[in-house]
């Protein structure tokens, strides 16, 4: 497979880009032979694709501004599926699906794995993931699903970067979700969450709920708020219910610094993001590289 073309470029995209992310996958899956089953892919709509991108839940690939490739984002806790996977007839073997890929990796950075249904009819398409370092895994007939290792550790050299992390996390959470914030004083928690918030699209001003304990952030795109607790001061989780909070944790995503061994108990399965200074090598590193981080998210599942 050659390199990516020139002029190609690939993004993030979400319910306003319904239209483009249908027409290829239109394209791209009635190119395909005939399957019996036929691919669900087939009967998709413009508006089911919408619904299915939400507020960025979509990759959509341009060739000098002419969609050519699109994949849906599909977070399952520790686990990224990536749907509707296609390239247009004309541009396949160009490197655009690699690329899809790649950008869709970057996507998943609180999932442990990526994975992907593909037919065995199609053994080309299987052989390609099989290339990127797919490996098959059993499945419930007419599928078979291919799985790869996500990192779950993260170095980040700075705040812009450990905003950028927190950004990739948040727009992948969904109304209900908790995530445990841990970390030493200054190891960058208020930081990851300001990105988080951007990530999902809430009311900014995230700054350290220290004096507070807890503030409540509006979304500015129909989707979840953003409630942000400090629990350096709580004595028990229990208190949480005299903060007297304007929202229900259950339509919220909820990040609480300083809450292991605390704030489990708040949900069923949860994000646990633990941040502590990196052991690195001084040489390694740039002038400008003054303090890194390494980052490590893991699920926990019921």
């Amino acid at each position: 497979m050659s390199g990516a073309p020139d002029g190609l470029a690939v993004r993030r995209v979400g319910a306003q880009a319904a239209a483009e992310v249908h027409a290829v996958v239109s394209a791209a899956f009635s190119a395909r032979p005939a399957l019996d089953p036929p691919a669900d892919a087939l009967a998709e709509t413009p508006e089911s694709v919408a619904a299915k991108l939400g507020r960025g839940s979509g990759v959509l690939a341009t060739l000098d501004g002419r969609p050519v490739g699109a994949l849906v984002l599909d977070p399952r806790d520790d686990v990224l599926y990536l749907r509707r996977v296609g390239v247009v007839p004309g541009e396949q073997g160009h490197g655009v699906a690699a690329a899809l890929l790649a950008h869709a990796c970057e996507a998943g950075a609180a999932q442990q794995q990526v994975a992907v249904l593909a037919r065995p009819e199609l053994p080309a398409t299987v052989a390609f993931w099989e290339s990127q370092g797919f490996t098959q895994r059993p499945v419930d007939p007419p599928y078979v699903e291919l799985r790869r290792d996500l990192p779950v550790m993260h170095t980040v050299v700075d705040g812009e970067r450990m905003q950028e992390l927190g950004r990739r996390v948040g727009s992948l959470l969904e109304a209900g979700d908790l995530v445990v914030l841990s970390g030493e004083l200054g190891a960058g928690k208020t930081t990851f969450t300001q990105g988080l918030g951007e990530g999902l699209g809430v009311r900014g001003g995230v700054t350290s709920p220290t004096f507070v304990i807890a503030r409540v952030h509006p979304s500015l795109v129909d989707g979840p708020d953003l409630v942000h607790v400090d629990a350096y001061r709580l004595g028990g989780i229990a208190e949480l219910d005299d903060l007297d909070l304007d929202t229900s944790l259950e339509d919220a995503v909820t990040v609480v610094e300083w809450g292991e061994g605390l704030a489990e108990v708040l949900a069923e399965r949860r994000l646990e993001v633990h941040i502590s200074r990196a052991l690195a090598d001084e040489a390694e590193l740039r002038d400008d590289d003054l303090d890194p981080r390494e980052v490590r998210l893991r699920w926990v599942l019921g």
